[in-house]
């Protein structure tokens, strides 16, 4: 039996929220398939700003989890187990 490797799973997890925000995205466009864009975005409102003086860093986050989104990480485990 194959040991499966866990960067697998990550880099196909990260097609699967890719291409499902694309999906979702662009099925906001049409009526009946509105619903797979629907989600929520967590995340910072506003960039936070650490000035040093010589060194500005700014720090944001924002993360947008769609139904399309989850979908396609779904099909990522799936596909995951699969092989």
């Amino acid at each position: 039996m194959r040991e499966k490797n866990a960067w697998v799973l990550l880099m196909l997890l990260l097609a699967g929220v890719v291409l499902g925000g694309f999906v979702g995205s662009l099925a906001e466009a049409a009526p009946m398939f509105s619903w797979l864009g629907f989600g929520e975005s967590f995340g910072l409102a506003s960039p936070l700003v650490l000035n040093l003086g010589i060194l500005e860093i700014t720090f944001g986050f924002s993360l947008r989890i769609t139904v399309s989104g989850l979908i396609g990480m779904a099909l990522a485990v799936l596909v995951y187990r699969w092989l």
